[in-house]
């Protein structure tokens, strides 16, 4: 809660209509801000008897972010708004997809509201058609491609991806979304895993490929998620 309090503070009608800014100095509005306060905000609704706060405050949260533009033509999130309050066309990043896919889904399921679910479906759909997180059926981030390397943040994006996308599949029993969860698994642990069960960034098991914690944490996330 008091987290909350303190990030409320930073949702500002006054720039962008709305929507949660990135830092205290309030010079960006991005995805992965307001997908975080989105799944804050529907879950302190949930936890507190009789709430009426919260819930406002998450469904204006989810208006705003499928107004804001973050949300591109091919829906894909893009990382947030310029300066005129547009699209930036910043990199779409798994994590920032994954966020808004289980922000959407858990609002859904706290309120019926179908149009919540049609959010979070368009986003699944898009992040599993779409080249720019989906190739050869497996889950790849844009520093996984050529001779790129992730940085330390990026290493863990999949895994948060997996987390979200694993829960709207548990939600509506699709078969699809159930498929492409155990595709990441399947995969990861064929061709992504050392002798040692050390499991890398890169899920295609292509090269280069980092391993250290990071890449342990987020490629678990998807075994977990096939699992559950």
């Amino acid at each position: 809660m008091t987290i909350a309090r303190y990030i409320q503070q930073y949702w500002d009608t006054g720039t962008c209509g709305g929507g949660v800014w990135w830092d205290r100095e309030r010079t960006y509005k991005n995805a992965v801000t307001n997908g975080q306060y989105l799944w804050l905000t529907t879950a302190l609704h949930q936890r507190i008897a009789g709430d009426t706060v919260w819930l406002q405050r998450a469904q204006a949260s989810a208006a705003w972010y499928r107004a804001s533009g973050m949300i591109n033509s091919s829906g894909l999130v893009n990382d947030g708004l310029s300066s005129s309050c547009t699209n930036n066309g910043s990199t779409v990043w798994s994590y920032n997809q994954g966020l808004a896919i289980g922000a959407f889904t858990e609002l859904w399921k706290t309120t019926g509201d179908s149009s919540l679910l049609a959010t979070a479906r368009t986003l699944a759909d898009a992040a599993i058609s779409s080249p720019t997180l989906t190739s050869g059926g497996v889950l790849t981030e844009s520093c996984d491609v050529g001779s790129a390397s992730c940085d330390d943040n990026q290493k863990q994006f999949k895994g948060i991806f997996m987390r979200n996308f694993a829960d709207l599949a548990k939600a509506t029993g699709s078969s699809t979304y159930r498929a492409y969860v155990q595709k990441q698994a399947d995969t990861l642990w064929a061709v992504d895993r050392s002798t040692l069960n050390a499991l890398g960034e890169r899920w295609a098991g292509t090269s280069p490929n980092q391993t250290d914690w990071r890449t342990q944490a987020s490629a678990l996330g998807a075994l977990t998620a096939a699992a559950g």
